[in-house]
């Protein structure tokens, strides 16, 4: 009801700007966040919203996986969450329209990030400290979804777009809708898509089952026909999404309002077990024909479902001062939930529910229903910032404050609630000499996180509140150092808090299939970073190559705890734990067959580069592009051990040959095996993914245009899995997938 009072107050702001200016004037305003805010240069992609849209629906991971320097952790088709330069998690921040994406996806790796892909301007891709500029403790850097759902330009003509889709591997299908008008001299944006795929194909073998040898015959059976099903169990995915938009453009400037909303449901392919195996293995041959009733009873489901809210205002005036000459500003209230539930799936022969009602009254306790787990956000953000550039400068000063409510519920929850408050003041300087080009900007965070951890043993609840300032600093310094070639040299100290996960963390983590710990007393992580870059362009050759070292003091990692510790620690509670067993023996916090795990810190050491060089060619009234590259990512704790989840290198070759209303594209993203595992992980065969798409648009009328894209993905059927993923092994990638995409615009 909040959203929709809001609303109203704009609508009567937009009455009163019109009648303050009659004339309406159509300026200028560069839709991206980024190159509007500054103009600090460093490795950046900017991902055109064409190729994402003629492209098959995927997670934003996956959609950005085959560009240098990022990489994926995924979770089934749903989840793929984005990794850049070896950096993951809360060091690498989600934007939407310049604006943080305020969801849960930090709070599990079997979350998603819920974004709306549908009609997108484009994706930019910051790596490096530097993006620092746009959120606080992106270390590893910033990925900004662009719209123009809030439009700073009048739209010319009315368009209306429509399209579906199907794609083989889920025998899945979307839909979408999108209106652009100018109304009563308002722009009116709708969106509207909805998307159901089904579980995904995966290659024979594909799944890696832990420890078979140790299986009897029957279990090791049962492993076997459930992999030849040939798909992943429970990696389906449905998500449905709208936004409205409105905007209203003068010479004064601009003001507009939106609301986005966006609901899914999806599978999770894998969930530990605190009590033991997954079919209960530990309580042994004693519980084994209880079990055997639960199989032929069904396998249990477990999914999630979101629903999550967003109200933004946003807007420009121009003030044309002798000071300030304009004032960019931004409020968003976001809404976000996240239910997990789990449901036993049903048999249809009567016959056999009649001998499971029978089984189920002896393991009546075995086999209660799940409570769900919901996990929330409230989050509340306010930022303007004040152009301040004359004749000498580009300069700007930024404000910012959020406020935001973190809570998780339910019988899974691992974690108390939690608050998080911020205040950022931030410089941003850019100059131009004649040999050069400078760029610096500053940022202060005022950061007060408060939370508690509940003692698993007797129930106390210690309260804590981390309120602390972050510091960082960003310098670049760029040189042409001829009509083809140019260099960039940039430096930045970036300092970042811990996240209230790596905080307050105390609980059963089943999408790891760990208990983790987090530690209230962790410090902060400061990030010292040098990277070096080279780009050359002479019209028919081009070449890129990036080289980059960053040193991390008190880097925060999930550690699991080794067999040694595991050792000593259970000699030394042996006392204690008998105090703790139910009365049918069980360990009452022992974990069962979960991993302890522990958030810890020590300095690491990243060091890597991309590099990609390629030629256009003209040919048959076309441009021929072909490029190679190539990015390496090596991270080292300081004692030598390798920092785990870090994704091995990769090469991309690319073929793209554009003829106009023809695009046909082919990528061969060849991975290497990665043999550098930290702590507790396994080594990661490499793989070679071949994508291919043919984009057609064919010219109706002089006012209408159909679009038809053909894609494959995986067309090699190859048996691939991400080793920065938890759960690599049982959840491997989708296998060969091809379909078809049509897209009418009026």
């Amino acid at each position: 009801m909040k959203k929709y009072f809001n609303a109203i107050i704009v609508l009567i702001a937009f009455h009163s700007n019109s009648i303050i200016s009659q004339d309406v004037e159509e300026i200028v305003v560069v839709t991206s966040a980024l190159v509007d805010t500054t103009e600090i240069t460093n490795p950046l992609y900017v991902i055109d919203g064409d190729d994402i849209l003629n492209d098959a629906t995927t997670s934003l991971g996956d959609a950005i996986d085959s560009y240098l320097g990022v990489s994926i952790a995924d979770y089934g088709s749903a989840v793929g969450q984005p990794i850049i330069r070896g950096m993951s998690g809360p060091r690498v921040k989600i934007l939407k329209n310049g604006v943080v994406n305020r969801d849960v996806s930090g709070l599990g790796v079997d979350h998603l990030n819920d974004l709306d892909l549908n009609d997108i301007s484009q994706i930019e891709i910051v790596k490096g400290p530097s993006s620092l500029l746009y959120a606080n403790g992106t270390i590893g850097g910033i990925i900004n979804i662009v719209d123009d759902c809030i439009s700073a330009l009048n739209y010319e003509l009315p368009v209306i777009k429509a399209g579906t889709e199907i794609q083989s591997v889920n025998d899945g299908s979307s839909q979408y809708f999108n209106f652009k008008d100018s109304i009563g001299g308002f722009n009116v944006n709708l969106g509207y898509k909805n998307s159901e795929f089904g579980n995904y194909a995966i290659p024979d073998g594909a799944v890696v089952h832990e420890d078979e040898g140790d299986h009897d015959e029957d279990e090791h059976e049962d492993e076997h026909h459930e992999e030849d099903l040939g798909y992943l169990n429970n990696s389906d995915y449905a998500v449905e999404s709208t936004k409205f938009g409105i905007s209203k453009v003068g010479d004064w400037g601009y003001i507009g309002f939106s609301l986005d909303n966006l609901e899914s449901v999806y599978g999770i392919p894998f969930h530990g077990d605190e009590h033991g195996d997954e079919h209960g293995d530990e309580h042994g041959d004693e519980h084994g024909d209880e079990e055997e009733g639960h199989d032929e009873h069904g396998e249990e489901r477990i999914f999630s479902t979101t629903d999550s809210e967003s109200f933004t205002i946003k807007g420009s005036y121009n003030v044309n001062g002798s000071l300030i000459n304009k004032i960019d500003f931004t409020y968003r209230d976001s809404d976000y939930t996240l239910t997990e539930a789990h449901e036993e799936e049903e048999h249809h022969d009567e016959e056999e529910h009649h001998d499971e009602e029978e089984h189920h009254d002896e393991d009546e306790e075995e086999h209660e229903e799940h409570a769900p787990t919901i996990f929330a956000n409230q989050a509340t953000e306010y930022g303007a910032i004040f152009d301040i550039s004359n004749d000498y400068a580009t300069q700007k000063i930024v404000l910012n404050f959020v406020d935001e409510d973190n809570s998780i519920v339910g019988e899974e929850a691992f974690m108390n609630p939690a608050n998080n408050e911020e205040f950022t003041m931030g410089y941003y300087l850019s100059k131009d000499f004649d040999m050069f080009n400078v760029d610096l900007g500053m940022r202060i965070d005022q950061i007060d996180r408060s939370g508690s951890v509940t003692d698993e043993d007797h129930g106390d609840v210690d309260n804590y509140s981390i309120d602390d300032t972050t510091n960082s600093f960003a310098f670049s310094l760029g040189r042409d150092l001829s009509d083809t070639l140019d260099v960039n040299l940039g430096f930045a100290s970036v300092e970042r808090l811990p996240s209230v996960i790596e905080l307050f963390m105390n609980g059963p983590h089943m999408a790891t299939g760990r208990f983790e710990v987090g530690d209230p007393t962790l410090s902060a992580e400061t990030s010292n970073n040098f990277d070096i870059t080279f780009s050359f362009d002479n019209g028919d050759y081009f070449g890129y190559a990036s080289f980059f070292v960053t040193d991390v003091d008190n880097y925060i990692t999930l550690m699991d705890e080794d067999e040694d510790h595991d050792d000593h620690e259970d000699e030394h509670h042996d006392d204690e734990d008998e105090h703790h067993e139910d009365d049918d023996g069980h360990d009452d916090h022992g974990h069962g067959n979960l991993i302890h795990a522990n958030y810890v810190q020590e300095d690491a050491e990243f060091d890597g580069y991309e590099i990609e060089f390629g030629r256009t060619i003209k040919m048959a009234n076309g441009d021929l592009t072909l490029s190679f590259g190539r990015d390496v990512v090596n991270a080292e704790f300081s004692d030598g051990h390798n920092v785990p989840r870090i994704n091995p290198a990769k090469n991309v070759y690319s073929l793209i040959y554009d003829q106009g209303d023809v695009l046909f594209k082919i990528n061969l993203k060849d991975v290497d095996g990665q043999n550098d595992f930290g702590e507790g992980e396994t080594a990661t065969n490499g793989y070679q993914m071949l994508d291919a798409r043919l984009t057609k648009t064919f010219e109706l009328d002089g006012k209408s245009k159909l679009k038809v894209s053909l894609f494959g993905r995986n067309l090699l059927d190859e048996k691939a899995r991400n080793h920065a993923s938890f759960v690599k092994d049982q959840v491997p990638l989708p296998g060969k997938n091809v379909g078809i995409k049509f897209t009418l615009t009026f």
